[in-house]
């Protein structure tokens, strides 16, 4: 969905709503967990935060508060949503004077000793269609605690699939400026 100013709450409350019970516009629900299903485009990235379950304690705060998401071009809404399977969040994204807000909903939760994160995944209201995976993780051996960015995606929105290079370019800013954000959020 397109809009040539930032919409305000009101109206991305009702996007939210109308939309949030959507099923998934894509089969491979769940997938993130594993590997990316064929015909997709798959983005991994990641970044060293740092050693000790110190650091891991609170990289996992940062990604409670989608500290990955702190930047100037890329919103949420709502601002923090709850971290909990089947909560629905609109990103909202400003690029080339206007705004453009798509919708997706949190698949699973991952809550482990060494690891923590989410994953979600697109309704039909986004302009594409896949799932993304958000976790930090640490090594016994080394001690290093990683933030891993996990996608698969494809165009599904005519626009988005007209608008393919810059599609792909958007998805790579995304993952590069996340991994900053949460640099940053750690070296606070």
């Amino acid at each position: 969905m397109f809009f040539f100013s930032r919409p305000s709450a009101e109206p991305l409350e009702a996007l939210v709503l109308a939309h949030g019970k959507e099923p998934y516009s894509y089969a491979e629900v769940g997938r993130t967990r594993a590997d990316a299903p064929a015909g997709y485009n798959v983005d991994h990235n990641r970044v060293l935060l740092g050693r000790g379950r110190e650091v891991l304690a609170r990289a996992a705060t940062a990604v409670r508060q989608w500290k990955m998401f702190d930047r100037g071009w890329v919103e949420l809404f709502p601002a923090q949503p709850s971290l909990r399977a089947g909560e629905t969040v609109a990103v909202i994204v400003g690029h080339l004077g206007f705004w453009s807000v798509n919708i997706s909903r949190i698949v699973y939760l991952i809550e482990e000793d060494d690891r923590f994160g989410f994953a979600y995944g697109t309704l039909p209201s986004h302009a594409e269609q896949g799932e993304e995976r958000f976790t930090v993780e640490y090594d016994a051996q080394t001690e290093e605690v990683w933030y891993d960015l996990f996608a698969f995606s494809k165009p599904r929105a005519p626009l988005a699939r007209l608008g393919y290079p810059f599609s792909r370019h958007l998805q790579k800013r995304f993952a590069r400026d996340s991994l900053a954000a949460m640099k940053r959020a750690l070296d606070k």
